[in-house]
Order: C-alpha cells, then structure tokens, then sequence
C-alpha cells in the first residue's frame, strides 16, 4: 500500500509498508484479522513466497483461499476444510436417505390407493408378473407394515439431523 496507511500485515508485523508490498492489495489495514489469521495458520513468510510464485491474477483467489482454510484450522485444527467437506458429504447422504424413504412412502400410499384387480384376470399372466399381482392383493396389513417402516426409517432420520453440527456456522 505504501504511503500513511501500512497494510494489515505490515501493521501486525511492525514494519513499514512498502510501496510495493506483496500482502498490501490483498489485507487491507481496515481487515487485520483477516491477515492474523492467515499468518498464524501460515506464517507470514509462506505467504509471501506462495503470493510471489503466483501470476498477479491468481492472487486473491489464493488469499481468499488462505483465508478460508486458516479459518477451518482454527476451527478444527485437526482436519481444517476436509473436515466442512466430510460434514457436508454425511448431510447429502442423510438427504439422500430421507429422499428414499419419501419416495417409499409415496410408493406404498400409491399402492393403497389402486383399485383391486379381481384373482381370476391376472391368472393367465405370465409367472414373472405375477409378483406384481400379489402385491396388489395384500392386505392391508401388509400395507401398514410398509408405511410403518417407512415412518419408522423417517424418524430415525430426523433424529439422527437434530444433532448440532460443528460446521454448521462453517458452511453458512
């Protein structure tokens, strides 16, 4: 930045900001802990040399970058993005799932809902159809033990979305 206003860096690092200072576009003064974090994740000096073997264009996609994962190992110093990553795999399997489930539940619903075919029409069917015929002669039951495993299986669901996630404030 050079000038009256050091960048955040020069600031946190107390040295006089050059007028061709590497970190100056990319952390401004008004944004210090954007750089704290970054050079307590990275060191300032990691930056600097990623910065420079970088093309001028591709430099603040990187802070940004930097910014982002600094934050995540903050987070979760263990894992960092990786860990956000895995958490937001897990909720679309859970989704997913839940997907399943519903479209079970329409399937069965669908089910209840068709008229009877009488036995004596489908006996000339073919023996691989027949499968289809008996379903539709199930009695009704059978079809609540289909809607209960469904609304059972949706429950579990539902339980096992309630739990906080310590991403959730990550990914928002």
């Amino acid at each position: 930045m050079g000038g009256n206003s050091p960048c955040a860096s020069c600031k946190l690092l107390r040295r006089r900001c050059a007028k061709d200072c590497i970190f100056a576009p990319y952390f401004p003064s008004d944004d210090p802990h954007k750089f704290a974090i970054v050079h307590k994740v990275f060191g300032a000096s990691n930056v600097s040399k990623m910065l420079q073997e970088l093309p001028v264009q591709q430099r603040a996609d990187a802070v940004s970058s930097l910014v982002y994962e600094a934050n995540a190992r903050v987070r979760d110093p263990v894992y960092g993005c990786v860990g956000a990553i895995s958490y937001l795999q897990n909720q679309v399997s859970q989704l997913q799932m839940q997907l399943a489930v519903a479209q079970a539940e329409i399937l069965c619903i669908q089910m209840q809902q068709e008229p009877m075919v009488p036995a004596a029409t489908q006996m000339d069917q073919e023996e691989d159809k027949s499968f289809l015929f008996h379903n539709n002669h199930l009695s009704p039951h059978h079809h609540h033990q289909y809607l209960n495993f469904a609304s059972s299986s949706t429950n579990v669901i539902h339980e096992s979305l309630k739990r906080e996630s310590t991403f959730g404030d990550m990914i928002s």
